[in-house]
């Protein structure tokens, strides 16, 4: 090769270094914003993107949200409704009732239903359950001769009509009586609660004093339940539950005593009414009744005409035994009225006929449950009508 392409090859050489080398020199002067952006590595930028994209929706709704707030009147809140309560009174009367419902009314519709006349066997069957339902043998023939009758006057064939004769005539054996509780005017009317222990006798005068106070009235209670442990203690608790001002003496002393200082406490304070508690158990029955016999006298002198109501505390649940307790009581201290406690804990209801059938007393209150309410007064429709219903 000649000295002169050589050196054509070295010019141009020379040249394209110096080129490049310019160019590179003026790439790195330049500002950040005249050059040219890198290319990002897609697998590493790709997520910022993503999250990035996320955030800016997500403020977006945020801020849409605000405006929407800003724009929409503020609706103050209501609170929610309670569900409004149970059908009241009767339905928990219902409620008590089912035990005696399943023992009494189910078994006497099943006998009813699918017959088709009304017959000898179809009495026996009666019989049979009423008398398993603790309505007592004397109550449950007279029941039984007075649908009879009433069948044959008005020529009755079909066995579902006797269901509503029953109902009729149970109601007028339990309406026998006035059942409301007598008032005095001027003096305190005074009310001796009797009954053996265990039935109940001093949580019903506790349920009844709440009741009084209820009405606005002012109540003393005489703590004569002397021989009893606990009893006076348990008199006081109830007197303070129904704000109610409470006579008593220290255990053992004599409960006729104690009435009459509560008769005239009563007196003196100007109260509406004074209940009286009493003995539930001393040794023997005889012995019992003595003493509610003087009680009652003392109240007599304590206040001409007192007392003015003694109403004998019953367990439902002793059946037929309750009957038996209401006639030794009645015949020792003249009741006036009943009161039937734990009918909600028992099958045994129907004793309740047979009370008012033989003893002819009217029954003044029940007790279906543990609530003060649940002392509720007897009204003998309501008590049908629950019991059949």
């Amino acid at each position: 090769m000649s000295v002169e392409l050589w050196w054509i090859i070295a010019v141009g050489v020379t040249i394209v270094i110096v080129f490049l080398g310019g160019w590179a020199l003026g790439r790195r002067r330049l500002p950040p914003s005249r050059q040219a952006p890198a290319l990002p590595d897609s697998r590493d930028e790709a997520p910022a993107r993503d999250e990035e994209a996320r955030e800016g929706e997500e403020e977006k709704e945020a801020e849409e949200e605000r405006e929407a707030r800003a724009e929409t009147p503020a609706v103050p809140v209501v609170p929610k409704e309670e569900p409004p309560p149970s059908d009241g009174l009767f339905k928990r009367l219902v409620t008590g009732l089912s035990k005696t419902q399943g023992q009494l009314v189910k078994r006497l519709d099943h006998v009813f239903r699918g017959r088709g006349e009304i017959d000898d066997a179809l009495y026996e069957e009666l019989e049979t359950v009423l008398l398993t339902a603790d309505v007592g043998i004397r109550a449950t023939q007279r029941l039984l001769d007075a649908i009879k009758r009433r069948a044959e006057r008005d020529e009755l064939s079909n066995p579902e009509a006797l269901r509503s004769l029953l109902q009729d005539e149970i109601r007028r054996v339990l309406s026998r009586g006035d059942s409301s509780l007598a008032e005095v005017e001027g003096e305190p009317t005074v009310i001796l609660v009797v009954g053996v222990n265990g039935a109940g006798k001093t949580t019903t005068i506790g349920k009844l004093a709440s009741r009084y106070r209820e009405q606005g009235r002012r109540v003393l209670l005489g703590a004569g339940d002397t021989f009893r442990a606990a009893a006076i203690e348990q008199l006081e608790v109830w007197a303070d539950r129904a704000k109610a001002e409470i006579v008593k003496n220290k255990e053992g002393s004599d409960p006729s005593a104690v009435i009459f200082d509560a008769i005239k406490a009563g007196q003196a304070r100007g109260v509406d009414v004074v209940i009286a508690d009493t003995a539930g158990r001393l040794h023997t029955k005889s012995d019992l009744m003595d003493e509610l016999k003087k009680v009652t006298r003392v109240a007599g002198k304590a206040q001409p005409g007192a007392p003015h109501e003694v109403l004998l505390v019953l367990d439902a649940t002793m059946g037929q035994n309750a009957l038996a307790q209401a006639r030794v009581f009645h015949e020792g201290c003249s009741l006036t009225g009943l009161i039937l406690t734990k009918l909600d804990g028992t099958a045994r209801g129907g004793v309740i006929i047979a009370i008012c059938d033989e003893l002819q007393l009217p029954v003044k209150f029940i007790g279906i449950g543990e609530k003060v309410e649940d002392l509720r007064p007897f009204d003998p429709d309501d008590f049908v009508r629950a019991l059949f219903s």
